[in-house]
């Protein structure tokens, strides 16, 4: 089965195309550095189509080869959501193929799958604050074990200092926090594990499309942590016209439930919802 994946939850943007097998090709749109410059105008939908593009022709492949599709749902920046489920909605409603929505703080968690320490994934949420949420090491991956957070830095932090452990934080949310995290007593990493990658989602989407625990395109929504912004008419800001974002104040999906499993590397007896 071949896969592409759409991620574009946080400033960075990525495209794969993988199998049960590994990756097969993919594409990374990486943000400036902090300070170094502003972000191209319209970075995301500029990069999306030419990057699809990309790794359907560096792979021999044609678009009809692709057997379903994943995307990032967030929590993450309003637009970039919007970006990456719209054009996720319009391929597979294209060619009726199935979807698979993961979040993008279980992606971050899953690059680190093999600590063994507690992990916090931030992301950062403008407006002085940080979505995340902490995961443990499970087999096979890693296992959410709180809710979806969004808040100052100052309460991450607090809850850092309560937990009386090792803690490693990943994401910009955590690189731009990283002096107050650290000094709570947490490990920060690095840009490696900066932004959710669309090869993680790769991977991890895969077992759900071979065992078929997939939605439809039109049920795809992004995780919104902030009232003001789940209330935003998603059908009118570029959602796939029909679905059941057409109410006038459509409400985004809630989060997942705790202890997800935010890792499937292979098909197996279900963990967990995302």
């Amino acid at each position: 089965m071949l896969v592409l994946a759409v991620e574009t939850s946080t400033p960075q943007s990525s495209v794969c195309l993988a199998t049960e097998h590994g990756t097969v090709a993919g594409a990374t749109l990486h943000p400036p550095p902090r300070g170094g410059g502003r972000a191209r105008p319209g970075g995301h939908a500029e990069f999306l189509a030419p990057a699809i593009a990309f790794c359907l022709r560096s792979a021999d492949l044609p678009m009809a080869a692709v057997s379903g599709v994943a995307v990032g749902l967030g929590p993450g920046l309003y637009t970039g959501m919007r970006v990456g489920i719209a054009t996720a909605q319009t391929l597979a409603h294209a060619r009726g193929l199935p979807t698979v929505g993961l979040a993008s703080l279980d992606l971050l968690a899953f690059e680190v799958r093999h600590v063994r320490r507690l992990v916090c994934a931030a992301v950062d949420a403008r407006r002085g604050e940080l979505f995340w949420a902490f995961y443990r090491h499970a087999p096979g991956g890693m296992l959410r074990v709180s809710e979806f957070r969004l808040g100052p830095s100052a309460k991450l932090a607090g809850e850092i200092e309560a937990v009386r452990e090792d803690v490693l934080c990943v994401g910009d949310g955590a690189i731009a926090q990283r002096a107050l995290l650290e000094s709570s007593g947490a490990e920060v990493g690095w840009a490696a594990n900066a932004h959710p990658s669309a090869e993680a989602l790769a991977q991890l989407s895969i077992a759900r499309f071979v065992r078929e625990d997939t939605q439809r395109a039109e049920d795809l929504r992004p995780l919104y942590l902030r009232k003001a912004d789940a209330k935003i008419n998603w059908r009118t800001r570029g959602a796939l016209h029909g679905g059941p974002g057409a109410r006038a104040d459509a409400q985004a999906a809630p989060p997942p439930a705790p202890e997800a499993s935010a890792a499937e590397p292979a098909p197996g007896p279900r963990r967990g919802e995302d």
